[in-house]
């Protein structure tokens, strides 16, 4: 069920994402609008990219490290097309099943820098609620 507080928790989603993959803002935010695009082109890449913070080389990035794959290589004036990877959609399911109330691992906080440990007692405090 999803309430009116969908969003709640997406702050140390989003964070627990982008510890764990190594992932900008902006590379998440991008592969999320991607995963209702389909197979798109550079074309259709480089709209969306236009209006999050500016990255020439952000699309090779992803393509290098195997967030985008080719769907169909460039032959001739066809020009070619990609889509997410299997890695890709795997990453996008667990951000939705983090936001619909799934565990969010600690693991990623290891480190004892002050950010980690504020993000991993707010996740313990999501695991042992109070008793009010």
């Amino acid at each position: 069920m999803i309430s009116e507080d969908y969003l709640k928790y997406w702050r140390v989603v989003r964070y627990y994402i982008k510890k764990k993959y190594k992932l900008t803002t902006a590379e998440l935010e991008t592969l999320l609008f991607l995963k209702t695009e389909g197979r798109f082109s550079r074309d259709d890449f480089q709209k969306f990219n236009e209006v999050i913070s500016w990255n020439k080389d952000r699309f090779e990035k992803l393509r290098r490290e195997g967030w985008i794959v080719v769907f169909r290589k460039r032959v001739g004036k066809r020009r070619a097309l990609y889509e997410l990877s299997y890695k890709s959609k795997r990453v996008i399911a667990s951000v939705y099943s983090k936001l619909n109330g799934a565990d969010i691992p600690t693991s990623p906080f290891q480190s004892n820098s002050y950010t980690n440990k504020l993000y991993r007692n707010f996740i313990e405090q999501l695991r042992h609620p109070s008793p009010e």
